[in-house]
């Protein structure tokens, strides 16, 4: 069994501006502690998207400071509020395909992770999400390069609707062409995305998708507002996937909660 910590929507600011009062740099931090401490065994971290907030070198820049003693690997993915240009800039030596987006993908034994780049930065509404023909192309020869592993794909966008009126007006607007070719090619076990930040579970189109929480701050519980900047203080969370022989099994931890001391209960 393989272990994949999984962080999204960091919002990363620049040092002395917070987001209602809270510094997601240093929630991202407080979050990342608490997953090495207990999951030391991980063979590696995604990060799917919305690393900055504005996109901005100086936010860039300090989330590399973030990371620059992480002792896992750590495969970073663009979302909405992210840069192309500025990230390229910040972190030059990360994976990208010949045509310039945010792709990769990772065997890990009989699984293979696959890392999609959705962001839009011509996109009508600022924030929804894109797959162009290119990155399809790209995903078709990864799926097809996969040699009968469980595959699970990564989007910061998830492709599906997920009851929040204003967060899913900007979801990705082509899923129709993403989940056409995974259900083409049979062994996706799951996709993970990020976006909305809630921890959801959902099918699309027959496919186990999970969603997680944000480490700094959540999407309060208003289905049909149809205001996306809303931001309630809430604990903060990661994820954690753990890849089995029989597919994948995943689960949310929070984070910056008085520590608690596991009891047995009578009976």
């Amino acid at each position: 069994m393989h272990k994949v910590l999984v962080f999204t929507d960091l919002h990363i600011l620049p040092d002395g501006d917070t987001i209602i009062g809270l510094d997601p740099a240093a929630r991202f931090s407080q979050a990342l502690t608490h997953a090495l401490a207990h999951h030391p065994d991980a063979a590696r971290i995604v990060i799917t998207g919305d690393l900055t907030h504005s996109g901005a070198p100086a936010e860039y820049a300090r989330l590399r400071a973030n990371l620059a003693d992480c002792p896992l690997p750590v495969s970073l993915m663009l979302g909405n509020h992210d840069r192309r240009a500025a990230f390229n800039a910040a972190f030059p030596g990360h994976p990208r395909t010949a045509d310039g987006f945010c792709q990769q993908w990772h065997d890990l034994g009989d699984h293979r992770l696959i890392l999609l780049d959705t962001l839009d930065e011509d996109a009508p509404d600022l924030h929804s999400g894109w797959l162009c023909p290119a990155r399809l192309d790209w995903l078709d020869a990864a799926l097809s390069g996969a040699a009968g592993r469980h595959v699970t794909i990564f989007t910061h966008h998830p492709p599906i609707d997920t009851g929040f009126a204003a967060m899913d007006d900007i979801g990705l607007r082509d899923r129709d062409a993403l989940l056409s070719r995974l259900i083409r090619h049979g062994k996706v076990a799951q996709i993970v995305s990020g976006h909305i930040h809630r921890a959801i579970s959902g099918s699309a189109a027959g496919l186990p998708t999970a969603i997680f929480k944000s480490p700094c701050h959540q999407m309060p519980m208003q289905l049909d507002s149809r205001d996306c900047h809303l931001s309630v203080d809430e604990p903060g969370a990661y994820g954690i996937l753990l890849l089995t022989p029989d597919g994948v099994v995943v689960h949310s931890q929070d984070v910056g909660l008085p520590p608690a001391t596991a009891s047995r209960y009578p009976g």
